[in-house]
């Protein structure tokens, strides 16, 4: 089954993504920080994370370079309420798949990790 990690500081959009994802039939695992996404995508080794930029510890930024250097081929989706097309940018060159700015339309986000999906594993 196709492993996704949601990671946010906001419970409710924690909550509102892993009801949504695991309807459509993901195996969905969560994180509210950074260092916690880190430890979840070393013992879980999710296909995809969406993971925001702003959190309290360990941000976004940093936990996408961590990531990448557990495993490179992690998809990561930036989903953030920040609007910034240089912080947007920055995240793509460091390894990010795709940016999604909140409030996000679940809709598009399921667009996005089944196109990941297919890309992953074919």
């Amino acid at each position: 089954m196709e492993r996704i990690l949601v990671v946010d500081d906001e419970i409710h959009v924690v909550r509102l993504l892993q009801k949504y994802l695991t309807s459509k039939g993901y195996e969905v695992y969560t994180a509210t920080d950074g260092l916690e996404a880190i430890q979840k995508v070393k013992d879980v080794r999710p296909h995809i994370v969406l993971l925001d930029i702003l959190m309290p510890g360990m941000g976004g930024i940093d936990t996408l370079k961590e990531i990448k250097k557990i495993n490179s081929k992690i998809a990561v989706i930036m989903v953030t309420a920040v609007i910034d097309e240089e912080l947007a940018q920055r995240t793509l060159q460091l390894g990010a798949d795709d940016y999604i700015v909140k409030p996000f339309d679940l809709n598009y986000i399921e667009t996005c990790v089944l196109v990941k999906m297919i890309q992953l594993l074919g």
